[in-house]
């Protein structure tokens, strides 16, 4: 309770220098919040990119429909497979004619065949699992050709890895940086307040004792700098949205917390490295 109340003491006492901390970790961790809506706006993108990912197998002219509803409820009990759609002739020429609206004149008759579209579960999406599906569709004897953009696929999974390792690269990077700057800025306000921090230890206070203070300080100073820096990014999304008409998505509340308390380990984080220096050094 006492070091409590001295930390929050020292808000009032240096309220100016307060200020400064809480401002620089909240830009700080706007930096990083800002690459981290980035990064998770690139993932949803290339996930709904993903999700069009299927395979269509054409089956053979005057193939019973009976025994391509029997293999449709096969493959649908593949433990990769979500569903599976029978696409008629009738079907594929309408959906034809829709997507390719322009050119709708030149579609007449059944001359598309009937197909099985397969779509496959989340996780089950790489281009060795859907191989792998292909090739057990393939053995169906009715089956003419199986397409399923085989390199479009490739593409994206090597797309997908590429993002994921260069943001958790970048990531830590835009962490460390921040943690340095945090710290230096608790540094200062260790070093205003050094004169105190001797006479405490002349009067026998214990390292622990002289610590807490300085480590709820920062820790105050890491959600207030966190909360305004989870402002700032929304602020910088809406403009965002207003200027480039396009809808980012945000946080949700889980990374919004996380945000928050990452800012609340980075002030103890700095504080505890601050002050023991200082220690060491009185």
């Amino acid at each position: 309770m006492v070091s409590i109340q001295t930390a929050l003491a020292a808000f009032k006492r240096s309220p100016l220098l307060s200020a400064l901390s809480i401002t620089t970790i909240a830009f700080s961790l706007f930096a990083f919040g800002l690459f981290g809506l980035v990064a998770l706006n690139i993932r949803d993108a290339l996930q709904r990119v993903e999700e069009r990912v299927e395979i269509r197998a054409f089956v053979a002219d005057g193939t019973p429909i009976e025994q391509i509803t029997a293999a449709s409820d096969e493959i649908a009990k593949y433990p990769e497979v979500l569903k599976v759609e029978i696409v008629t002739q009738d079907q594929a020429l309408a959906r034809a004619r829709k997507e390719l609206g322009e050119f709708s004149d030149v579609f007449d008759g059944q001359f598309l065949p009937s197909s099985l579209d397969v779509k496959l579960k989340a996780g089950f999406r790489d281009p060795k699992t859907v191989r792998k599906v292909v090739d057990r569709v393939k053995g169906y004897d009715f089956v003419d050709d199986v397409r399923y953009g085989e390199e479009w696929i490739a593409q994206l999974y090597r797309l997908r890895n590429i993002a994921g390792a260069a943001g958790i690269a970048l990531g830590l990077a835009f962490a460390a940086v921040a943690i340095i700057i945090i710290g230096a800025t608790i540094r200062m306000a260790v070093l205003a307040r050094s004169r105190e921090i001797s006479i405490m230890r002349l009067v026998g206070a214990t390292d622990g004792f002289i610590r807490r203070p300085f480590l709820i300080e920062g820790s105050i100073k890491g959600v207030l700098g966190g909360l305004l820096a989870l402002v700032l990014t929304y602020l910088a999304m809406r403009v965002l949205d207003q200027y480039l008409h396009f809808q980012t998505a945000f946080f949700d509340r889980r990374l919004a917390t996380l945000g928050v308390v990452f800012g609340a380990l980075m002030g103890l984080l700095g504080s505890a490295v601050s002050v023991g220096r200082h220690l060491r050094r009185v």
